[in-house]
């Protein structure tokens, strides 16, 4: 199999758009958003963030006719129960803002002392709506802060402490982030797996 020279990606997040491209412009991969194509978001119905990634991505593919990737990705608190997970992107109802999950989650985690959480990204890559796919995960373990801290990044990055260089995933650079971050590992790990496809033919 040979590496595609453009991805659709099954996001319109510009966030995420910016990290795909960044973690997979070493392989000559551009990847674009699904909104090119005028492509809507598929109903995220699994249970998982396996299950939803592989939603996504065949979703953008049999729409687009071009080979997709997709994330599904969460943060997962122990002290919640592993919550918000799978429903991070809507923690605070359907259309929510970043800012407005951000709130919730620090109302629910005031006062509270075990602050350990986790990030998780299941990336999903399709060569077409049909294909076997290639999945990837990735997890960064971390805490959730008591207030929101720097400017950088989007989604839960601004409370969310990197026990490795004691600051919040929103004052990382974004080299910094890609190198430790739950997308990063799941994309690099995508990236060696379709190495490896493309190198056997």
């Amino acid at each position: 199999m040979s590496l595609p020279s453009k991805i659709v990606a099954a996001t319109s997040n510009p966030g995420k758009i910016r990290e795909f491209n960044r973690l997979l412009e070493e392989f000559g991969i551009e990847v674009v958003p699904q909104s090119t194509f005028d492509v809507p978001d598929a109903d995220e119905t699994g249970a998982t963030f396996a299950a939803n990634s592989l939603i996504k991505a065949r979703h953008a593919a049999e729409l687009t006719g071009m080979p997709a990737i997709a994330d599904d990705s969460g943060i997962s608190v122990d002290a919640l129960g592993g919550r918000p997970g799978v429903y991070s992107a809507r923690y605070a109802g359907p259309g929510a803002t970043d800012d407005a999950n951000v709130d919730k989650l620090l109302q629910e985690m005031s006062g509270v002392t075990d602050r350990a959480a986790a990030f998780h990204c299941v990336v999903t890559f399709v060569a077409d709506a049909q294909a076997e796919p290639v999945v990837a995960e990735g997890v960064w373990h971390g805490h959730i802060l008591d207030e929101r801290r720097g400017s950088g990044g989007f989604g839960y990055d601004p409370v969310f402490l990197d026990p490795e260089s004691g600051v919040a995933s929103a004052e990382l650079t974004q080299d910094q982030k890609n190198a430790r971050s739950h997308r990063g590992k799941a994309l690099r790990e995508l990236a060696r797996r379709l190495r490896e496809l493309s190198s056997q033919g």
